[in-house]
């Protein structure tokens, strides 16, 4: 068991194909990708916030009442309750497969802002790819990059002075 990895630990090193599917990303979100219109959706904004809600809650269902994320950076379990999915931040980010962002709470009050991927071919298909943790009370963990249309997270530097 020592062995093992959070699934979040893998991720940096994935790049993120950028297709566009007329899902924007609002300005309140900058630092997520933006999207490139090509071609129609086959999953809409409504059906990626719908499944993302009904995952959440389904998972919460399970585990007394929380939502259970790993927290590969503090190296512990957060245990949330969904406040709000970002309808307006939903994009398709690779062939069927499609992002968005979701504010949570712990039974604290500290805010985490997660980024669901999801991927599935209709909404009946979606299924839950990753979740990782963007943000930590505001405090952004990563930020997007892009180079030659490939988008690909990037961690944050820490601030010096």
């Amino acid at each position: 068991m020592s062995n093992k990895r959070s699934f979040m630990s893998f991720w940096p090193a994935v790049p993120v194909f950028l297709i566009g599917a007329g899902l924007g990303l609002s300005q309140e979100h900058p630092e997520h990708p933006k999207e490139k219109k090509k071609g129609g959706a086959a999953v809409t904004k409504e059906d990626l916030g719908d499944a993302i809600t009904e995952y959440v809650k389904k998972d919460a269902q399970l585990k007394g009442g929380y939502f259970l994320v790993f927290d590969a950076s503090a190296k512990k379990p957060l245990a949330l309750t969904l406040e709000k999915v970002h309808r307006d931040k939903l994009a398709r980010v690779g062939e069927n497969t499609y992002f968005a962002c979701a504010d949570f709470k712990t039974p604290e009050g500290k805010t985490y802002d997660l980024d669901v991927f999801m991927k599935g071919a209709s909404k009946d298909q979606l299924t839950v790819t990753e979740v990782a943790v963007h943000k930590e009370d505001g405090k952004e963990r990563y930020t997007w990059s892009e180079k030659d249309g490939t988008w690909s997270k990037k961690p944050v530097t820490p601030d010096k002075g």
